[in-house]
């Protein structure tokens, strides 16, 4: 319908760039995926207990449970890279997705009042129902986040109002306000609350073991599966809601499907590592930059730049402060604050 209403140059030019676009692409998911596995290799090998790469290599294809080095390699920063590039792809698909939802180039899990939500019913659990390991802040931190991100969808689309962006991003922000006032009065109150919530609060990957990740890919995969169905519906929205109407695509439905595939990532994510920043905003607009706005390649690619980007932060804090360890929430907001300033500095921000 589109090419009817373009003039042959124009329909000519825009199929002369999409091979460009998708070489471009190509090399970004290429190059991502080589840093992350590079990175997590190197990883294995950095902590209080230094592991050489052809070690960490042997001990990955071979394993021998009588070797100490091996069990440092497979029992503990194994479970925490696999973590780590589950939790950096879900962050950086969400931040693409809120980015395109709310048309703001600055959305991250927090406008939704992902991490506000997920962290009142944290300290809830603490407080008041004696929770006090990560096996159980995860249903906690995962519940408040879906329940606090339909209020923002609900209440971005009272009176029968179309739920707009903009009305998205007030109401993420007006709730976030209010659940984290909320949040610091709980933890004024009770002490005991405060000294657990502050470990999760700060966003980590140490400590997390296979049951947390099964318990959070399947929520992870249904959302990634969900974006992926809806990059084509999210480039007709971004011509417009009018025009996305004439295409055919039901502009209600697709957004509220997106907010539903955020929930499920940014939720999961959270609820496993604590809040993490930067990486769904860096993730997204580094890609954007190779991209632009299609969504069939900014999607996937979001996925691997943002699992690359917190492998690394995780990695390179550790590296940083050995034989200590880096929380690995302060080592992404470390790399991702000056790649971010970088980002910008460097060209204009993408519109959106």
């Amino acid at each position: 319908m589109i090419s009817t209403v373009l003039s042959p140059a124009k329909r000519g030019g825009a199929a002369a760039r999409r091979p460009a676009l998708q070489r471009r692409a190509a090399t970004l998911l290429i190059a991502a995926s080589v840093v992350t596995v590079v990175m997590a290799i190197v990883g294995f090998g950095l902590g209080s207990h230094p592991v050489t790469p052809a070690t960490v290599i042997e001990a990955l294809l071979s394993y021998d449970p009588s070797q100490n080095d091996h069990r440092v390699v497979v029992a503990s920063r194994l479970p925490r890279t696999v973590l780590g590039i589950i939790v950096g792809a879900a962050l950086g698909l969400a931040g693409a997705l809120m980015q395109s939802l709310t048309r703001n180039p600055l959305a991250d899990p927090g406008i939704l009042g992902v991490n506000a939500g997920a962290s009142l019913l944290v300290v809830i659990g603490i407080a008041f129902f004696g929770v006090t390991s990560v096996h159980g802040y995860i249903w906690f931190a995962f519940l408040g986040a879906a329940v606090t991100a339909v209020l923002v969808y609900a209440l971005g689309s009272a009176h029968r109002s179309t739920a707009t962006p903009v009305r998205i991003a007030l109401a993420g922000t007006a709730v976030g306000i209010a659940i984290t006032a909320i949040t610091q009065m709980i933890l004024i109150s009770y002490e005991s609350a405060f000294q657990y919530f502050r470990f999760w609060a700060v966003g980590s990957l140490q400590g997390r073991g296979f049951d947390i990740i099964v318990a959070v890919v399947p929520f992870i995969a249904i959302g990634l599966l969900l974006s992926l169905l809806l990059s084509r519906p999210l480039d007709a929205v971004a011509l417009g809601d009018a025009t996305a109407r004439s295409l055919g695509t039901n502009v209600g439905t697709t957004r509220a499907l997106s907010a539903l595939a955020i929930v499920l990532l940014a939720g999961a994510a959270t609820a496993a590592a604590g809040p993490i920043g930067f990486i769904g905003l860096a993730a997204a607009h580094i890609v954007r930059r190779v991209t632009g706005n299609a969504h069939r390649w900014l999607l996937p690619c979001a996925v691997i730049v943002g699992a690359g980007l917190l492998v690394t932060a995780d990695a390179v804090g550790r590296a940083l402060v050995a034989p200590a360890d880096l929380q690995s929430g302060i080592a992404a907001a470390l790399l991702g604050s000056p790649l971010f300033i970088l980002l910008v500095r460097s060209r204009r921000v993408a519109s959106l």
